[in-house]
């Protein structure tokens, strides 16, 4: 019998005993009781007790209230013998209570001993109590006190590898809706640019981690035939020390790992670097991203990366193709608005500033990247309907006269006509911007008549870039007049012409467009 049944109350000091030589590989054991032998007799009973070759360290607390500073620190303790009575007759119970259900821990498996049966029933106890077991300390020897040590720690083993998996279960499901979340993002992004930096905050959001980071292009030719020539490398985004990286730029220990990773066509580990593989479909241009100063990457990690990759791949092959496609249109709208341009003896750069003018304007407004994208690739089609206006009406020098200035106000209708059947986002602007270009902020434009927010904000830009640009170019019917005179005319429209907050925007911010007409300057423009 190892425990007397005598209480003999203590007031030792708080003492977790052990605790300077705790190991990741010992079991945490607890002793709560105010007898100083019990706790002597204890850890000489179990000195040499060893499950799955770990051992036991041994933690003492001589009160419950001692117990409670312990166990607010020590969060792995696997098992804790507890004594019944001590500050109070039943201060071992409170204890329990306070453990399971204020503390939280129902991990740990709770061992109530007592030399003094009368004061808790064991029925009661096991009945009313959260326990694993409850022993007398006259029935507790040696060899019971062993049995039920490697019982409890067993069972404590168990109960963790569960959590364990459960908790790696919910991580991984997390980490799988923060890959979904992260992509379904870098779906959403229109141009190249805009996704390359999208991409490198979601990886690093996806991760949780601060890292240098790099995404690069090249023509997948050359990564084929294996000649990686460092001035064809495309540099799309970058982060920290890569923030300014041109392709010429990047280090050589870099591209030796990116060329290893497009020889094993796959994602790359080595040290504390990472290399993401993403080719598109065809292997004609491969998308890499490399990151440095991942050291505490876990297998996880890795794995929510390499599901990440292939969103990414799919990602970078959807943009590519709506890119081509956007391209496509876009070209054609130029060649289109070019024909008529050319028609009306007008340079075709007229377009091209057009589109320029009003993407610029549109951001300056707050629409948004997208709906000004839209609109510099729609705005070249403004005056799409003259290709059906006579050569005698488009191309006379002087005024109109009244038929003529009749056939010239069909123009907007043509061109809605020929582009509203669409279902094409391009085409369909187009079409509205077609119609409505003309129309004034006071109701007095044409064909129409529309006025104030009826006329969509597209035209309404339209219809301050178009103004601006034919008074600063000349025309078969005028010389191009200089910028104070232009800007005088201009403010003469507002809330009668055009949208007084819009032409303010523009007014504000004419250095903007004064520079993107410079910048395509065609044969009629004044020095």
């Amino acid at each position: 019998m190892l425990f007397a049944h005598s209480k003999t109350k203590s007031t030792a000091p708080l003492t977790p005993q052990g605790t300077s030589e705790l190991t990741q590989k010992n079991w945490k054991l607890l002793i709560v009781d105010d007898e100083p032998d019990v706790h002597a007799v204890t850890k000489l009973a179990l000195a040499r007790f060893k499950l799955d070759d770990r051992a036991l360290t041994f933690l003492s607390a001589f009160s419950a209230a001692q117990a409670k500073e312990i166990l607010k620190h020590e969060t792995d303790i696997a098992v804790a013998f507890i004594d019944v009575v001590m500050e109070s007759d039943h201060a071992g119970l409170a204890l329990v209570k306070w453990i399971r259900e204020e503390l939280g821990n129902k991990t740990m498996r709770l061992i109530l001993r007592t030399g003094q049966p009368g004061q808790a029933p064991e029925e009661y106890v096991i009945m009313n109590y959260d326990i694993n077991d409850y022993k007398a300390k006259a029935e507790l020897d040696s060899r019971k006190l062993m049995t039920s040590v490697y019982s409890s720690l067993r069972s404590y083993r168990d109960i963790v590898e569960i959590e364990r998996a459960r908790a790696q279960q919910v991580l991984h499901r997390q980490g799988l809706e923060r890959v979904l979340d992260a992509t379904s993002g870098l779906f959403k992004m229109r141009t190249l640019h805009k996704f390359a930096n999208g991409l490198l905050n979601q990886i690093a959001g996806l991760l949780k981690l601060k890292s240098e980071t790099l995404l690069l292009s090249y023509s997948g030719i050359d990564a084929i035939s294996g000649h990686m020539q460092p001035a064809k490398i495309e540099v799309l985004a970058g982060t920290g020390n890569f923030k300014q990286c041109r392709g010429e730029d990047v280090p050589l220990t870099v591209l030796a790992l990116l060329k290893k990773s497009i020889e094993s066509k796959s994602c790359l580990y080595e040290g504390d670097c990472f290399v993401g593989y993403f080719p598109t479909k065809d292997r004609h241009w491969i998308n890499l991203l490399y990151m440095e100063g991942l050291d505490n990457i876990d297998e996880l990690d890795k794995q929510l990366i390499e599901i990440f990759a292939v969103n990414v791949a799919v990602a970078f092959e959807n943009l590519l193709l709506s890119q081509e496609v956007e391209d496509t249109q876009s070209e054609l709208i130029l060649r289109l608005g070019d024909v008529v341009e050319s028609r009306s003896k007008e340079a075709a750069n007229h377009v091209v500033r057009m589109a320029e003018y009003c993407y610029e304007l549109a951001l300056l407004i707050g629409l948004g990247e997208s709906k000004a994208d839209l609109l510099k690739r729609a705005a070249p089609m403004h005056d799409i309907g003259k290709i059906a206006i006579p050569d005698a009406v488009l191309l006379k020098p002087g005024k109109l006269d009244g038929d003529e200035w009749h056939i010239m106000r069909q123009h907007p209708k043509i061109g809605h006509q020929i582009l509203a059947s669409s279902e094409r986002p391009i085409l369909k602007a187009a079409a509205i911007i077609s119609l409505q270009h003309h129309e004034k902020y006071d109701g007095t434009g044409y064909p129409e008549g529309l006025a104030g927010v009826n006329i969509h904000i597209f035209a309404r830009i339209v219809a301050i870039a178009d103004v601006f640009d034919a008074l600063t170019h000349k025309r078969c019917y005028k010389e191009a007049w200089p910028l104070e005179q232009v800007l005088a005319e201009m403010q003469r429209g507002t809330a009668k012409h055009f949208d007084p907050e819009i032409l303010s925007v523009f007014i504000e911010h004419v250095d903007k467009f004064v520079a993107i007409k410079n910048s395509f300057q065609d044969s009629f423009s004044l020095p």
